[in-house]
């Protein structure tokens, strides 16, 4: 489906720009509109704001129906997010490449968190993971018996570095963002930046092999 831009003052470019920026790297609102101001093109970081709100999950579905699919080993994690005081927890699954999969955020991690977010990854999935690697949480292995009955089950703390390194640039986002203000927005955020960011960063094993001396 194509995306509309219909009765926005400025052309597509200039506002596709100013959405890869904002979500590739840690800059604001206001230093993109200084950027885009160094160029000779005046607009508020208002507009920015709502361009980002308005077409970024556009793109970032774009990008998720033309990536390739994931591999068979699918790493889980989950992180503490704070939202004004409150714990809420950040679900996240890669493949063995890094690329991640998709995010939830939700208020608990028992067994019926983890079964929510089994079902959402496996949705758009042609076929389940061979193999399944997670931390020691008990969720997990619950909500597996049932969702995911013969799919191998690996639990071990150290072989899931890929999925936690993984939240390492949406803590930094998170942190030149101030926080996010709800977990609906931080939701909106993270489906959106996922998709986008590692998209625009390649992954260890898409990065040519360095030329011999």
């Amino acid at each position: 489906m194509s995306i509309s831009y219909k009765r926005h003052r400025f052309p597509a470019e200039i506002i596709s720009y100013c959405v890869w920026l904002y979500y590739t790297f840690p800059l604001s609102f206001r230093d993109i509109q200084k950027m885009i101001m160094y160029r000779g093109i005046e607009v508020t970081y208002d507009a920015i704001r709502k361009w980002c709100r308005k077409f970024a999950q556009a793109y970032a579905n774009q990008i998720r129906r033309r990536r390739p699919k994931p591999s068979d080993k699918w790493h889980f994690d989950e992180v503490v997010i704070k939202i004004k005081g409150k714990k809420y927890y950040l679900w996240r699954a890669v493949d063995k490449h890094g690329q991640v999969i998709d995010i939830l955020m939700q208020s608990r991690r028992n067994e019926a968190a983890a079964d929510k977010f089994f079902r959402k990854l496996l949705k758009p999935q042609a076929a389940p993971p061979r193999v399944l690697i997670t931390d020691k949480l008990g969720s997990y292995g619950a909500a597996k018996k049932k969702i995911l009955k013969g799919v191998d089950h690996r639990q071990h703390k150290g072989l899931n570095n890929r999925a936690e390194n993984s939240h390492r640039p949406t803590r930094v986002r998170e942190r030149r963002m101030g926080r996010f203000k709800s977990p609906g927005h931080a939701q909106r955020f993270l489906s959106a930046f996922e998709p986008i960011r590692g998209h625009f960063h390649p992954f260890q094993h898409q990065l040519p092999a360095p030329a011999s001396t």
